[in-house]
């Protein structure tokens, strides 16, 4: 999915306000697989919606299709699907019950709540800060029953020059010991009401955030919140109430590491491996 124009002439003054408003993802199935695999077993997570042919991608901006892992039961409207396992073989979803499936999806970047008249509200909604989480209309309801994980390998972040007309110089963050990030994330469906029976339900993701220290708040005075494996199960336990997933919610710590990367990032247009290499 393009996004709109705006975002490829003014990317940088628009987003670098709001954490996390880019990021990187370039790991392929297996290696989500290996990852993000429920607690006591190996090679559970299926994939749907196309997303175990993932391109990566080393500039990832709001409106896009994002990778998501979530854990539902198969619907029935879910039976009717293609899902496939690490390797690109087709799942037989007749061997599956009614539990709950860890599953890797498709969803727009920008979460548009159920409520709302048309999707376009989704571009002022990538994030959604973990302090007001429970309170707000738009989140409180996912919170409570439809979070998941974003999977990304690094983010960026602008840090602020001395003066306000200093340029703001781009920062590549990532785990320092070269681990994928799993982001806290909710996500919603949505469908026009007035689009009759044959309206397609479009599903959206919000990207939780958090107050920055250390080094990091330096850079930037937010960041994404970070979950570890010992966190996933619980995170994404659809049995899970909100008042117990928000005591999960800041109490990961994670070793990062970051480097100052070249402009070329502020332009969306821009995608390659270029973009996360260290500029001296």
């Amino acid at each position: 999915m393009s996004p709109p124009s705006l975002f490829l002439t003014s990317g940088q003054q628009v987003w670098e306000k709001r954490m996390c408003g880019r990021y990187a993802s370039f790991r392929q199935a297996q290696d989500l697989a290996d990852a993000f695999a429920r607690s006591g077993f190996i090679q559970d997570v299926l994939f749907a919606d196309g997303s175990d042919e993932w391109r990566e991608s080393f500039n990832i901006a709001p409106t896009q299709d994002v990778r998501i892992v979530v854990e539902r039961p198969l619907t029935a409207a879910a039976r009717t699907e293609t899902f496939v396992d690490a390797s690109g073989q087709v799942v037989d979803l007749s061997t599956i019950n009614d539990d709950p499936v860890r599953q890797v999806r498709l969803a727009r970047w920008g979460l548009v709540p159920s409520w709302a008249k048309d999707p376009s509200i989704g571009s002022r909604m990538i994030n959604a800060r973990s302090e007001t989480i429970a309170e707000k209309p738009a989140f409180k309801r996912a919170l409570a029953s439809r979070r998941c994980i974003v999977p990304a390998d690094g983010y960026y972040e602008w840090q602020k020059g001395e003066t306000a007309k200093s340029p703001k110089t781009p920062f590549y963050i990532t785990p320092a010991d070269g681990s994928p990030f799993a982001f806290a994330g909710i996500y919603e469906f949505w469908k026009p009401k007035d689009g009759g029976d044959d309206a397609q339900w479009l599903v959206t993701v919000s990207i939780i955030t958090t107050a920055a220290d250390g080094e990091l708040g330096e850079i930037h005075d937010r960041r994404p919140v970070f979950l570890t494996p010992e966190h996933y199960d619980a995170w994404l336990d659809p049995e899970v109430g909100a008042q117990e997933a928000l005591g999960i919610l800041g109490i990961d710590v994670i070793d990062t590491q970051h480097v100052i990367v070249s402009t070329d990032v502020n332009r969306v247009a821009n995608n390659s491996p270029e973009l996360i290499r260290e500029v001296s």
